[in-house]
């Protein structure tokens, strides 16, 4: 281990002490509970951001992620869609149920496994996409100031992208864990949604064409 991978690993054990801490805790809950909008785009900010730069330390081992600062705010920007797409999903899965176009209403197990459901199989993919087209722009970008958004779309590997990341790591890794998620209280839901952005970073980061890098 360099270290560079000490300072992560206690910066790691920092994050999860104060999260842990009741005083701070408390803190950062009421906070982010209080304002909403700008805790899920913190939440992201760092947690989804430390994904993708764990996933460059296993690909390039190093920690010199191409325009981090700019995959950090879109991340930001996930954390936002996120915080109106829970409760928009949440919201309207339980007036589904009560209206009886969905079973087992007052389950609380079931309307998460709904939940998850529907919002993996339709947001899921959208976001994720939106994910890539932005980080392989960004990352074109910082070497060449003259690519364009056109060239990334036209250059994904869209093939790649459904088979590993829409029909495997879907049904077999975000249903289940964001059925987890809806069963959380509200408080805490994305805030673990935004732990879940640590394996999203992850994944999308290794599914993605390795680039070549120096060191």
């Amino acid at each position: 281990m360099k270290k560079r991978d000490y300072l992560v690993l206690f910066l790691s054990a920092l994050a999860v002490f104060l999260i842990v801490f009741p005083v701070t805790s408390k803190a950062f809950f009421s906070f982010t509970d209080r304002y909403a909008i700008f805790g899920g785009f913190i939440k992201f900010f760092l947690f989804a951001t430390f994904g993708d730069i764990l996933s460059h330390r296993i690909k390039y081992r190093n920690y010199r992620v191409p325009g981090l600062l700019y995959k950090a705010f879109i991340w930001g920007f996930i954390g936002i869609s996120v915080v109106f797409v829970f409760q928009i999903f949440t919201v309207g899965i339980d007036h589904l149920q009560t209206i009886g176009l969905l079973p087992f209403a007052g389950s609380v197990f079931a309307s998460a496994v709904f939940t998850s459901i529907f919002m993996n199989v339709t947001f899921g993919p959208t976001m994720m996409l939106f994910h890539r087209v932005t980080d392989h722009y960004i990352e074109h970008k910082v070497d060449d100031r003259k690519h364009r958004l056109t060239e990334t779309i036209q250059t994904l590997d869209y093939r790649g992208f459904l088979r590993f990341v829409v029909f495997k790591t879907i049904p077999l890794f975000w249903i289940p864990a964001h059925t987890i998620t809806f069963m959380l209280d509200d408080t805490y839901r994305v805030f673990f949604a935004s732990l879940l952005g640590v394996a999203l970073g992850l994944l999308l980061g290794i599914a993605k064409p390795t680039i070549k890098q120096e060191g």
